[in-house]
């Protein structure tokens, strides 16, 4: 690829992506399940191509690539299972009904149809799962929308090299020939965020440069959603009773969760609460002391991960548990070890406005409360929203209120585990209130695809003239929600027998 998709190229991108929405709404959803189906077995298929293009641009090692790969080939298949189930679909039947309690009743057919073209920011950390083949791109491809990829910039190859691959499997299994697009360049992806033929889009990066995007998006004249996932902490919140009862397995999975990727995970746990007489210090640098150095993703990425450690460092009242190491080579990639800081509960107040920001690789920081400290107040006196928080506790301790506010202020609650590691399923969350997302919603777990799809009610519509899934015969055999006439007058029954 070059390194800019030419202008004249956008226009024709977003046209050729129009033409496709039409032709993959009608797309039967068996025909779109076995796209999707198709789409995993050629990643997978390629797997010894695609790893070592992934490990050479980005760093990341052979093992995590495989899994990730992997995860994305399950995604797809997920999204295939989602797709032939149809509930996502959401189909509404109100039968006609003259004796409706208000006033006779028209026939009204409700059901969710796709937006049309969707323009995917594709991440730097998930070379696959959140890249051209990854979850934004597998859940709008699944609600019947072509998908516009903007290449990430740290794997142009890989993300040319798995575009092909992708779009060749889709083709063959009857998807139309454009329903998936590479576009390259970051005047390119905001010029295509502004194209009036775009409908929704997704971003994973930076709070700033998805506080811009969500900007573009916004001011056009015809605003469209903008799905960011943006920055997260991760609060980690331990008892005095957890650090007692399982004190070697709780620093052995902190150190694994921060040191992970070389940290660079959106869900990398940056701020872990412990009782002042913790007793874990030594045990966390010797842990964190075991870890070997691992590169970090790209120049940028080193140079400002060596700029946030130093300026955690040098905060007043912070002191180093494990001083870690961050290695700078001659073309500016970087090789790091974990960093693991302290301070004291007076010292993050007195240094917050320092401390605060997400630290994008493998440093966190102990905070030591305490023993009569509410974690609760804590949550909400320190951070805004995050895509986790994690309670540590053991049997009999009570945390209802620490749990009730985490609920509030994150996508996921975790209990006695570590948030890195997001389970690919039906149920999972992947997603907080600001800055942890632009616009709630969820980037993993099937219900991911309810982002690319918005409601159409038909009133009175000719049979022949409605969509399938809320025909009378219904011929995609999906779920469908029907009131039948004199349903109105019942109303309120079923709350008076309970």
């Amino acid at each position: 690829m070059t390194d800019q998709t030419p202008p004249d190229r956008i226009d024709q991108t977003a046209r050729a992506a129009d033409a496709a929405a039409r032709a993959l709404a009608a797309v039967p959803p068996a025909t779109r399940a076995a796209a999707l189906v198709a789409a995993a077995d050629a990643v997978t298929a390629h797997a010894d191509e695609l790893v070592p293009l992934a490990m050479d641009e980005t760093g990341l090692t052979e093992p995590r690539l495989r899994a990730e790969l992997k995860r994305t080939a399950v995604q797809l298949r997920l999204f295939a299972d989602t797709i032939v189930d149809g509930a996502y679909l959401d189909a509404r039947i109100d039968r006609a009904d003259p004796e409706f309690a208000l006033g006779p009743r028209p026939d009204v057919r409700r059901v969710n149809e796709p937006v049309g073209p969707v323009l995917n920011f594709a991440a730097g950390n998930f070379p696959f799962a959140f890249s051209v083949a990854g979850g934004d791109t597998a859940s709008a491809l699944a609600a019947g929308n072509p998908v516009i990829v903007k290449a990430h910039p740290g794997h142009p190859r890989l993300s040319e090299r798995t575009a092909a691959i992708v779009a060749a499997a889709l083709e063959e299994a009857g998807l139309p020939e454009t329903a998936l697009q590479l576009i390259e360049g970051r005047e390119a992806g905001v010029a295509m965020l502004k194209h009036p033929l775009v409908k929704a889009s997704t971003f994973t990066g930076s709070i700033p440069g998805g506080q811009f995007l969500a900007g573009e998006a916004a001011s056009r004249p015809v605003p469209i959603p903008f799905y960011g996932e943006l920055g997260s902490v991760n609060p980690v919140f331990a008892t005095a009773g957890a650090v007692a009862e399982r004190a070697e397995s709780f620093v052995s999975g902190m150190v694994a969760s921060v040191a992970g990727s070389a940290g660079q995970l959106c869900t990398k746990p940056g701020f872990v609460f412990l009782p002042a007489d913790h007793g874990l210090e030594e045990a966390i640098a010797e842990a964190a002391g075991g870890v070997a150095e691992h590169r970090m993703l790209d120049a940028r990425i080193a140079g400002g991960y060596r700029e946030r450690r130093a300026t955690i460092l040098d905060s007043a009242g912070v002191r180093v548990v494990a001083e870690g190491s961050i290695r700078i080579d001659a073309d500016g990639h970087g090789w790091a070890t974990p960093t693991i800081a302290a301070v004291g509960l007076d010292g993050l107040r007195e240094a917050f406005d320092a401390l605060r920001d997400e630290c994008f690789g493998p440093l966190a920081i102990l905070v030591e409360v305490p023993a009569e400290t509410d974690y609760a107040d804590l949550l909400g006196e320190f951070f805004e929203g995050d895509l986790t928080v994690t309670v540590h506790r053991t049997e009999g301790e009570n945390v209802e209120r620490l749990v009730r506010a985490a609920a509030g202020h994150a996508g996921r609650v975790l209990f006695d585990g570590w948030p890195t590691g997001v389970a690919v399923t039906p149920a999972m969350q992947h997603g907080g209130p600001w800055p942890a997302t632009t616009s709630g919603g969820t980037s993993v777990g099937t219900a991911a695809i309810a982002r690319f799809v918005r409601a159409v009610a038909y009133q009175n519509a000719p049979a022949d003239l409605l969509p399938p899934p809320v025909r009378d015969d219904n011929p995609w055999g999906v779920p469908q929600r029907i009131a039948a006439p004199g349903e109105s007058s019942r109303w309120g029954d079923r709350s008076a027998r309970r």
